[in-house]
């Protein structure tokens, strides 16, 4: 089964490259067929790396996002990825005012609908763990749902 998923945070440099990067390591540990991307709804970022926290986590737990780069979702990403994975309330809104229909939000893959935190609202690198945690939880979840 081949499907296309784009996680969406704010500013594509935390919260979404980790999803990406959690989604494309699982995927490929189960030989699925998955097209992975992320983007975010805001420009101020484009073209950076994710932030330090985010690749310090991401690295601890054996997963390379430096690579990355940020960017800002299209109207070409609402029309091409089948699912579009919104990681708070705020950005399934703003990428539903945009028309896309085919949006969720990551914390209903097991955090109960919550909202992914942005770790900058922590004090400390304890926010990235936390923001780590729920993102490979719910994207392992989200991936094994539609793996069926």
């Amino acid at each position: 089964m081949h499907l296309s998923v784009l996680f969406v945070c704010l500013g594509n440099i935390c919260r979404s490259p980790l999803a990406e990067g959690i989604a494309k390591s699982y995927i490929k540990e189960k030989g699925f067929d998955f097209a992975i991307e992320s983007a975010g709804t805001g420009n101020w970022h484009i073209g950076e790396p994710p932030c330090e926290g985010s690749q310090k986590v991401a690295k601890m737990h054996g997963i390379d996002i430096s690579s990355h780069r940020a960017r800002q979702v299209t109207k070409e990403d609402i029309k091409k990825f089948d699912i579009i994975v919104a990681l708070d309330s705020k950005n399934k809104e703003d990428l539903k005012a945009m028309g896309a229909h085919n949006v969720l939000k990551l914390g209903d893959f097991g955090y109960s609908g919550a909202d992914v935190p942005d770790p900058y609202f922590f004090d400390g690198f304890e926010g990235f763990h936390e923001v780590y945690e729920m993102c490979e939880t719910c994207v392992r979840n989200l991936i094994d749902e539609y793996s069926k």
